[in-house]
This record gives structure tokens, C-alpha cells and sequence, in this order.
């Protein structure tokens, strides 16, 4: 879909109200540029570096291009910030966050939400229900990725489960584990904070790795490992410690973006009939995400731990998720 601030397109303008730094941004901000093109432009955005960022955001319709139906001036909403192409097999088959050219407003080009105003096509927003706040809405798109992710794993109602990593994705599965009916969640986390975080947020035990075997912890408190497990780290040793810690036919599923690779025996995915699996983004799962919002799931006062103004965002969002463990989500406002 070709990118244009030409509002006769089937777009909408939307004023930014506030939006949420992503792990993703954290990876560009850190790692180098992973999602942002460099030298070509992205194949559907039609950009590339230098990108405005931001794609976890939610505002209100401030202009409505031609052609543009079921939406209002005034309407609030959450952005679902993904391009993709609509003509391959997978997004033919509906299976549109696996297009071959996956890309994502704020990473791979377009307008993202880090600016007063977003001009996006018109597909991409969602009207919030009425009660729900914008902060909620700048929560929709991380929420979205977490239940995505429970969503497409073998989890059932009765079932358990572990979750590698307890940042702001991981908190988030240990709550779509909840609405999916787990019986037992059990989070591995190195950082006390986020450990007792995940307690708050209805994990069943909470293990610190640099502490105890936690592979061997949790085959004990289940008896045979878990029927899933959700890895939500890059760190290359804890692939293997995801996979090990499930059951007999039991199931790995990585939800995390890697810089490195990992490395793992595969006779222990061979010997027990395990299964490893990929989870990207999200498809058709936004309108469950808000209603399971307005149930009391992924509240923004359970997990924001800072709001920011827009010019704080280096030194008070990017360097306070690297060096402070304590924060879990920071939102900044966007400006006047």
C-alpha cells in the first residue's frame, strides 16, 4: 500500500494523544536498525530511516479522507499499525501478519505516533469502546501481540504454563494465560520487580533464574513440565530452557525478536514429540483486546509505571527501560 499524506485516499488523520515505547523501539534504539530500512525503501511504505517512531498509540480523528466509512470526526481510536501487502497467499488466506513484506507504521515507515498528529489508511484504526481511556488504547497494540501469541499456542482452559521474561509482553501473556483459562503460570525473571509484577498480575509462582534451575523447578512443581512455554527474551541460553521446561508433547513458543542465535540440542524436541513455534504481531484480534480491556484485563494502572512528555523520551523512556528493571510500560504525551 503505497504511503501518502494525501487525505483523498482512504486515510484518516489522527490527532495522537498517547503512545507507549515498545520493545521493538527499545531493539532499533539499542541494537542498530532492525525493522527501519536503511538505503531502500520499505516495499509498501515507500520509505525509509529517517522514520518517525511509535507504533503503540491511540488518539482521536481529527480529518477524514475520501471514501472513508464508519468513522467520525471525534472519534477516538487505536491504531493497528500494520502494512502488508494483500496479495500474497498469506494475506489471501487472511494470515496478514505473515505477508512476506510485513512492515509496521513507526518502524517501517509512515507516520508513527512519537508526533502530534498520524496520517494513516483507514484500515488500520479501531473505534475504542466508550469508558475505555486513551492510555488504554496506547495498550492495545502490546496486548494485542501477547493474546495473539496465547491465541495461536496450544494452550487450554486447565492447562499450564510457563513465560520466559517479564517485561512488558511477558506481564501481558501471564494476563491472556488468564483470560485463556491456564491453571497454573509460572514466570521466569530475573528482576525482582517485575517478578512481584507478575504476581500482582495472577502468575502462579514467579522463579529467578540467576537463582535456582528453573527447568528443574518447574518439573517439579508440575510433574512432568508444562503444556506450553512461552519464551519472551532474546537471551540465546534461554531457547533451550524454554523448550525443556515443557512436558511430553508439549510446546515452545518463541514470541520474542532475536539479534543472535540461539542454540539447543534438538533430541530434546525429538525424544519427548515436542513442537517449536513462531508467533509476529497479530491479525484480527484488536476489538477482543479492548473488550477484554473493558472486563478489567491489561489495565494501564497495572502496568504503566511512567508517563513522559514527548521531549523526555530519550533520557526518561529509552534509558529508564535500559537501566531501571522496575519500569514495565512507559507512555508519553504527545505534545498540544
Amino acid at each position: 500500500m503505497k504511503r501518502s499524506t494525501n487525505l483523498r485516499l482512504r486515510r484518516e488523520k489522527i490527532k495522537v494523544a498517547w503512545t507507549g515505547i515498545c520493545g521493538s523501539d527499545l531493539h532499533e534504539y539499542l541494537a542498530g536498525l532492525i525493522f527501519v530500512p536503511v538505503g531502500e525503501n520499505h516495499p509498501l511504505s515507500h520509505d525509509k530511516a529517517p522514520i518517525t517512531m511509535g507504533h503503540e498509540y491511540a488518539g482521536e480523528i481529527t480529518e477524514l479522507g475520501e471514501g472513508v466509512e464508519g468513522f467520525e470526526i471525534g472519534d477516538r481510536v487505536a491504531v493497528e499499525p500494520i502494512f502488508s501487502c494483500g496479495k500474497r497467499d498469506a494475506c489471501r488466506e487472511g494470515k496478514y501478519n505473515l505477508c512476506k513484506d510485513l512492515g509496521f507504521v513507526g518502524l517501517s515507515g509512515g507516520a508513527g505516533g512519537f508526533a502530534a498528529y498520524s496520517v494513516v489508511p483507514a484500515h488500520m484504526v479501531h473505534k475504542m469502546p466508550e469508558g475505555l481511556s486513551m492510555e488504554q488504547g496506547a495498550l492495545v497494540e502490546a496486548a494485542a501481540v501477547a493474546l495473539h501469541a496465547v491465541r495461536v499456542s496450544n494452550i487450554k482452559a486447565g492447562d499450564t504454563a510457563a513465560v520466559f521474561g517479564a517485561g512488558p509482553i511477558g506481564l501481558l501473556v501471564v494476563e491472556a494465560l488468564r483470560a485463556a483459562g491456564a491453571a497454573q503460570v509460572y514466570v521466569v525473571e530475573p528482576s525482582g520487580e517485575r517478578r512481584a509484577k507478575a504476581m500482582e498480575l495472577g502468575a502462579t509462582r514467579a522463579m529467578d533464574p540467576t537463582d535456582t534451575d528453573v527447568v528443574a523447578e518447574i518439573r517439579d512443581v508440575t510433574g512432568s513440565g508444562v503444556h506450553v512455554a512461552f519464551g519472551v527474551t532474546s537471551v540465546p541460553q534461554v531457547l533451550a530452557q524454554v523448550i525443556d521446561c515443557t512436558r511430553h508433547e508439549g510446546q515452545a513458543l518463541v514470541v520474542s525478536i532475536w539479534e543472535n542465535e540461539a542454540p539447543f540440542q534438538p533430541d530434546t524436541v525429538v525424544l519427548c514429540q515436542r513442537t517449536i513455534k513462531g508467533t509476529i504481531g497479530y491479525r484480527n484480534v484488536y476489538p477482543a483486546v479492548m473488550e477484554l480491556m473493558t472486563h478489567g484485563y491489561f489495565q494501564a494502572e497495572n502496568l504503566v509505571t511512567k508517563r513522559i512528555e514527548i521531549d523526555d523520551t530519550v533520557a526518561e523512556g529509552f534509558d529508564a527501560l535500559t537501566a531501571e528493571k522496575s519500569q514495565v510500560k512507559i507512555l508519553f504525551k504527545a505534545p498540544a
